[in-house]
């Protein structure tokens, strides 16, 4: 069921007019909490290509404190049931996301990702989230 979620999300999160960087209120969340759109890809891309064998790697927003985080998840974990978060844009790094493109390489694709990320549905998942 996890699995069905996350991969519902991840789709919905890429966009082949993707890419560029938030705007409005994601881009200033952003800015507010992690300094600068290239320190979130930064901070995101180093965690994410850190999971130790399969899993996720998330933006998230914490409802208590109201701001953006950043999380892992192993395997088919949920976000929101195992850390909380409401998932707003989630990497998958399970090997068939990437390896017939990109090898054993993750941390290229996981750096690809960004240009085809669809910040708009991010964005509406912020905005739904709070």
């Amino acid at each position: 069921m996890a699995g069905s979620l996350n991969h519902s999300i991840f789709w919905q999160n890429l966009s082949p007019k993707g890419g560029g960087e938030p705007s409005r209120a994601l881009g200033v969340a952003i800015k507010r909490d992690f300094g600068s759109f290239e320190n979130l890809k930064t901070r995101l891309s180093a965690s994410t290509v850190g999971v130790q064998g399969s899993g996720w790697g998330w933006l998230g927003y914490n409802k208590v404190s109201k701001r953006l985080e950043i999380a892992t998840c192993a395997n088919q974990d949920p976000l929101e049931a195992t850390t909380g978060l409401v998932p707003l844009f989630g990497i998958d790094v399970w090997e068939h996301a990437y390896y017939l493109q990109y090898k054993n390489v993750r941390p290229d694709y996981v750096n690809a990702i960004y240009k085809i990320a669809n910040w708009n549905d991010v964005a509406a998942r912020l905005k739904n989230a709070q």
